[in-house]
């Protein structure tokens, strides 16, 4: 017999999950998600090349849309490849040091995406309260700066946790929940105490996520308070319209992940197919819908798209 600290390795093995019961389906699901990764890459690179090339686009808004464009590529670039091995290939087994390096990539452009966010709920609060010094308050000097930073700050945020977990010690073969490695999934199958790891995780949590959301409200408390008094009806409809598009980015980031921890913390004995779901549709959607809402409602990256598009196609209006 073995005892548990000879069933354990120092570099182990890990074995992803797709959707428990549907594997002789997986090729048929892995349509709609590569459907999703297509439409998700083609927007968000066609937003980065309408603000690119088009002189006019060249302001703090659009140059924080194009952070978004960027996180957005980055997170559904790095779910993709094990999504599809598992799916396609029923290529189950991840190594160890490649589960880490995926965690480690997923939670940083989750993190640049939230704070991405929260920078552009002050570049509309700052348009909306100081339009007249708008342009001196957010250079491009400054816009880099806050791009410069949040970056970082992800990058340093998750790097420690990385190291905590290669500290614990695992079994010889680790079953994960998701097709993906996330930090709470690779935690739950440690062997070893995980308490550092587990409060680590959560500072990081209240650090990032649940402090810029908490911003978020607040800017957009100050942005409402000061729609208010503007004297027209016509000024408040115009100010809050300016709001549309980050609103629904916000709500298309939030929602599915405040929905996957509610499912962790009060909807433990639900079928594992709901929590898989839930973590799909966190990864995948806000990178699918964010070009495309900023595409319908913004009227300038819209016109300019379709102006392209018809100069593509030889049509003249």
């Amino acid at each position: 017999m073995t005892t548990p600290n000879e069933s354990v390795l120092t570099s182990p093995v890990f074995l992803l999950t797709g959707l428990p019961g549907l594997e002789h389906v997986h090729k048929w699901i892995s349509i709609p998600i590569c459907s999703m990764y297509l439409t998700a890459f083609v927007g968000n690179c066609t937003i980065l090349f309408i603000i690119r090339t088009e002189q006019t686009l060249h302001e703090p808004m659009y140059y924080f849309l194009s952070m978004l464009a960027l996180s957005d590529l980055g997170l559904s670039s790095t779910t993709l490849p094990s999504m599809l091995s598992v799916f396609w290939f029923n290529n189950r087994a991840i190594h160890f040091d490649a589960c880490l390096v995926q965690m480690y990539f997923i939670h940083t452009f989750s993190i640049i995406e939230s704070a991405v966010l929260l920078a552009m709920a002050f570049d509309r609060f700052v348009a909306i309260r100081e339009p007249l010094r708008y342009a001196s308050i957010l250079t491009s000097s400054v816009v880099a700066k806050i791009g410069v930073g949040l970056t970082i700050r992800a990058v340093l945020l998750v790097l420690p946790a990385s190291f905590l977990l290669k500290r614990l010690q695992y079994h010889t073969v680790n079953v994960l929940s998701y097709s993906f490695c996330l930090h709470q999934d690779i935690i739950r199958v440690a062997q070893s105490d995980r308490r550092v790891s587990s409060v680590y995780g959560l500072l990081v949590v209240l650090s990032s996520m649940a402090l810029d959301s908490l911003l978020l409200v607040l800017s957009y408390v100050m942005i409402l308070k000061t729609v208010l008094r503007f004297a027209s009806k016509e000024q408040r409809s115009k100010a809050l319209n300016t709001c549309i598009s980050h609103i629904c980015a916000v709500l298309i980031f939030y929602i599915p992940m405040i929905g996957l921890s509610m499912i962790h913390r009060f909807a433990k004995n639900a079928s594992p197919i709901v929590h898989i779901l839930m973590a799909n549709i966190y990864l995948l959607v806000p990178p699918l819908m964010n070009p495309i809402v900023y595409s319908v409602k913004t009227k300038q990256i819209r016109t300019r798209i379709i102006r392209k598009l018809r100069k593509k196609l030889g049509v003249t209006s």
